[in-house]
């Protein structure tokens, strides 16, 4: 096939590029970085330096390639993520999936694209009902600031893509993401503030996290892909093991032989870290994966991330620092 994707050296694209190529697809891949073509290159792919937010560029390629398929993998946020400053980065981060998504959407209708294959999280779920969900549970569109926007930007992409009448849409809302080039791999941000005890325990730590490795995220874009019109639709794309903050912080500790965190009230990570923060600690939903499992057969091939860390703690940390 030949495919269009924007967003192939981050986190994801990263073990996705080579992957497409091997299996002989044509495949452009649109960066911002010229530092970043010649890695393009080596994994089988053409490059092209493209801003997404510039439309006419966007349409330009898009309508030149003429592909079958654009997997839109965009996002921007910093390697080095500090959650005092989260607001301008997810200002960033809307940015890009907003202005990018929409000139690429465009352009995949100008050009008949057959598939648009979008990026999405399965960490947006509303804060009711069990501990863990399916893609039909509300999602959280009252989140604290600065959160609210970007689910708001988040769903708003997801109806361009399902509700298309030109092509074939599929969402794949993806756990945190653990491995290299993520906050979870050594030396990540995540990590290393539960390594300083930056990271604690906030008020009972009910928040459920659903994970996915990085590798496995490929794989079930890979997996949606091949199954065609059986990936129309939306999708949870996680493990097998949604854990409480109260779990997975102190077994990442313990995995990672790091001291054990500390605990702080709601109202005080409130102050330090911000409402919205706060509030997914204690409240955020566990998501199932069942629904790619029965719909287009991903599993994923790391079930729980607590074999998965140990498989990677040791990895170098990425040196990108825009890599997600």
């Amino acid at each position: 096939m030949r495919i269009v994707i924007a967003g192939g050296t981050g986190a994801i694209g990263r073990p996705l590029l080579p992957m497409l190529t091997k299996a002989g697809h044509d495949v452009t891949a649109l960066t911002r970085n010229p530092q970043r073509k010649e890695w393009i290159e080596e994994s089988g792919a053409t490059a092209v330096i493209c801003d997404v937010r510039d439309a006419d560029k966007v349409d330009s390629v898009v309508g030149a390639t003429q592909p079958e398929v654009v997997i839109d993998l965009l996002t921007s946020l910093p390697q080095n993520f500090d959650p005092r400053k989260a607001a301008a980065a997810y200002r960033e981060n809307d940015e890009i999936r907003r202005v990018g998504t929409g000139a690429l959407v465009a352009a995949a209708e100008k050009a008949d694209v057959e598939r648009y294959i979008v990026q999405s999280v399965a960490f947006q779920y509303a804060p009711v009902g069990p501990s863990v969900v399916d893609e039909d549970a509300p999602t959280w569109t009252d989140a604290p600031k600065p959160v609210d926007r970007s689910v708001e930007v988040l769903l708003a992409n997801e109806r361009k893509v399902t509700e298309n009448d030109v092509f074939t849409g599929t969402v794949l809302r993806y756990g945190f993401l653990y491995g290299p080039g993520t906050w979870f791999e050594t030396g990540g941000s995540y990590l290393e503030q539960i390594r300083k005890r930056q990271f604690p325990i906030v008020g009972d730590g009910a928040g459920v996290n659903s994970l996915v490795h990085v590798h496995d995220a490929a794989l079930a874009t890979i997996a949606a892909l091949n199954a065609g019109t059986n990936a129309a639709g939306i999708f949870n794309i996680v493990d097998d093991d949604p854990a409480p903050m109260s779990e997975l912080i102190p077994e990442l500790a313990r995995i990672m032989d790091y001291k054990s965190p500390r605990r702080v009230p709601k109202w005080l990570a409130s102050m330090l870290a911000g409402r919205y923060l706060a509030a997914a600690s204690t409240q955020l939903r566990g998501a199932s994966n069942a629904k790619a499992r029965e719909q287009f057969g991903w599993k994923p091939t790391i079930s729980t991330w607590r074999d998965g860390v140990v498989k990677y703690r040791d990895s170098n940390p990425s040196d990108d620092a825009d890599a997600r």
